[in-house]
Order: C-alpha cells, then sequence, then structure tokens
C-alpha cells in the first residue's frame, strides 16, 4: 500500500493490485471499504438501490467510529452481536431491522470475498425473521376515492388538465410507473396518435429505471387518458430543456423535477379536501394540509408509490391476468402477490366467486330419480 502524495490537499489511498492478497492486503477502515463496495455495486445497480445500501449501513460505519473499531479486520462475531443489540436498543421496526442486516451481511460476504475478513464472519449476522404480514405496506390510493380524484379534475375548470390531473392520469392508467420512471419521461416518450407510452433506462443522463434495460416497455393508454394528457401538455405544460437537452414530459421550475419534487406533487394532488369533506374534520379553508410542502402530513394524501399500489389493486379486480399486470408496471407477478395486489376481504371474496359460484350449487333437477 502506498500513500498518493500527487498534492498536498490528497489524503485519497491508493492501492496497488495484488494477485493473491497475502501481506499486501490493504488496512482499510469500514467507511473505505463501504465505499470500495458501493462503486462496485454501481456498475450494475440504479443510483436509487446504491444510495439505499449506503443508508443502511450509515449507522453500523458510525458505530464502528464510535466503538473505535478504526480497521475492518478488528471486527468479530461479537461485534456484529453488540451491533444487532445496540440497534434493537433503537426500537427498530422487525422490516427495517430486517433490512439493515441483510445489507450488512451482503457487505461482509463482500469483504470476505475480498480477503478482509475471515470467510466465516458474514454467517454471524443474522437478520431476523419478518412476519409475513410484517413485510407489506398495506396503504394505498383505494378505487373509490381515484373515482372520486378524477371526478374533482375534470369537473372544477381551474383544475382540469392540470399537471395534477395529468401525473395522476399517468400514475393510474400508464402501468402504472414507478417514481423514477415517471421522471424519467420526456415528450418523445408518450405516443398521442397511438396512444402509448415509453419506458427507457437512460443513466448517463441521470434518467435511470429501477430494472435497467429490463425495465425498458411500451405500455398502452386508454383514450380517457391520452385526452388528460394531450391537453396537459397543450395548455399547462411548461416549456423547459434539462441538463441534458432533453424536454421533460413533467416540468418544474428548473427543468426535470426531482424524485423529491414528484412525490410532492402527489401528495399534494391527492388530498382528499379536494373532492370531499376532510375525513379529519379539518375546514377546507383553513386545512394546514393544502400546500406543497405540508401535503405530505395529512392522513390521507398518497404518495406515487401508494397510487402505483391502488392502482395494481384496481387492475387485478378488474380481472386482468396477474402476467399482464406485472408487464405493464415492471415488476413479478410474485412481487404482485405480495406486495401490491391488495383487495380488501370482501373484494377478495368477489374476485373468487367470480369464475366459480355457479358450480357452488346443485343442478336443478340433480335429485336421485
Amino acid at each position: 500500500m502506498s500513500e498518493s502524495c500527487t498534492n498536498p490537499g490528497s489524503y485519497r489511498i491508493r492501492i496497488a493490485p495484488t494477485a493473491d492478497g497475502g501481506d499486501r492486503i490493504p488496512d482499510l477502515s469500514p467507511r473505505e471499504v463501504r465505499e470500495y463496495w458501493l462503486d462496485k455495486l454501481r456498475v450494475s445497480m440504479a443510483e436509487s438501490t446504491v444510495s439505499a445500501y449506503h443508508y443502511r449501513l450509515k449507522h453500523f460505519i458510525e458505530w464502528c467510529e464510535a466503538e473505535g473499531l478504526d480497521s475492518i479486520r478488528d471486527i468479530t462475531g461479537w461485534d456484529l452481536k453488540s451491533y444487532e443489540a445496540y440497534r434493537r436498543a433503537e426500537g427498530l421496526e422487525v422490516v427495517t431491522l430486517n433490512n439493515e442486516l441483510g445489507t450488512l451481511e451482503n457487505f461482509f460476504e463482500y469483504c470476505a470475498r475480498s480477503d478482509l475478513v475471515d470467510e466465516s464472519l458474514p454467517e454471524k449476522v443474522e437478520p431476523p425473521t419478518v412476519p409475513p404480514e410484517a413485510d407489506v405496506d398495506e396503504t394505498k390510493l383505494d378505487e373509490e376515492d381515484a373515482k372520486r380524484l378524477f371526478t374533482y379534475y375534470q369537473n372544477d375548470p381551474r383544475e382540469r388538465h392540470s399537471r395534477a390531473h395529468a401525473l395522476l392520469t399517468l400514475t393510474w392508467f400508464g402501468g402504472p410507473p414507478r417514481n423514477g420512471a415517471i421522471r424519467g419521461l420526456d415528450l418523445r416518450d408518450y405516443h398521442s396518435d397511438e396512444q402509448y407510452l415509453e419506458y427507457h433506462h437512460r443513466p448517463s443522463e441521470e434518467t435511470p429505471l429501477k430494472n435497467n434495460y429490463k425495465g425498458e416497455r411500451a405500455v398502452a393508454l386508454p383514450a380517457e387518458a391520452c385526452a388528460v394528457l394531450d391537453a396537459y401538455i397543450e395548455e399547462n405544460r411548461v416549456e423547459i430543456r434539462d441538463d441534458y437537452g432533453r424536454r421533460p414530459l413533467f416540468t418544474g421550475q428548473r427543468g426535470r423535477p426531482s424524485l423529491g419534487g414528484i412525490r410532492g406533487w402527489m401528495y399534494l394532488a391527492t388530498v382528499p379536501c379536494l373532492h370531499s369533506d376532510c375525513p379529519h374534520g379539518n375546514d377546507r379553508e383553513t386545512c394546514e394540509f393544502l400546500t406543497y410542502s405540508t401535503a405530505s402530513k395529512c392522513p390521507s394524501s398518497r404518495s406515487p408509490h401508494q397510487v402505483r399500489t391502488g392502482a395494481i389493486t384496481w387492475m387485478r379486480n378488474q380481472e386482468i391476468p396477474a402476467d399482464v399486470v406485472a408487464e405493464r408496471a415492471d415488476t413479478s407477478v410474485s412481487m404482485i402477490e405480495k406486495h401490491y395486489d391488495k383487495p380488501e376481504y370482501v373484494e377478495e371474496m368477489e374476485k373468487r366467486r367470480r369464475p366459480y359460484l355457479d358450480r357452488l350449487d346443485f343442478d336443478e333437477g340433480g335429485e336421485d330419480q
């Protein structure tokens, strides 16, 4: 190992390549190894996924530094157990703890493959078992609430064909897409005459898809959704280009909006006070949740993910096959069944009984002769 001394202000460690490790294995801190690992992941994973891993390891890195564990090679199985106990004492939900320790296990598998730690150390990270009901977010935009929102937007002359109207329409009918896919849409990706959208993975221009090139697809749109998008583009879209000269479908004041910006727009677009009396007893004229910065705090507003969940549930209740829904939404049938297909008990009963109810009866005149 040699330190780079190309300029007095540089403290970057330069590691000479080695064939078999041995005495030349570098003595790195947990923080340094994390950066090596994340750089490796960036080659094949979306930046949003890498960022999630970064934050899942953040508490472990800070804990190591507080405990004086300055070298990755000094970490023992007992340290891992101590860290798990520390995080449990923080009152984490089991899903969060499972995610953090699962990422930590993957991190130490990388360390073991790199000869930085003993090969048995990853086995000593034990993520807790998550009960099936704890690993599912039940929150969604219900079908009836969606209908009321669309009625409001269609009938209110001030909001008809607004950005909020178009965003909700595309998210409900356009796949439904994830937040990142919405952000990455350009005007050229929408084909009005043919009534479909294209989703493209463009990581070099900062608009990746979650599933990379495998997530690229064309999604057909119903005529009523195209009518809203056409009018939004004609009447309310602000003509502006992003840093790469592209023309985003949804635009903010500075060009292409951030993921947080789209999330904020959706929260505001789904506040129930827009279409009915406040379910929480607030006066619409004085409600504190009717601004961009506060709408996310409304208990009944919904994020893009929750609108996506509601739209997938609605499509399944319309008896659209799970494999068709999965292809439109860029997910798998198993993921739909676990995370997105969230019918209530009565809806579930209706979905089950429609094809089979007639079989649960005796034929007329079926008595023994």
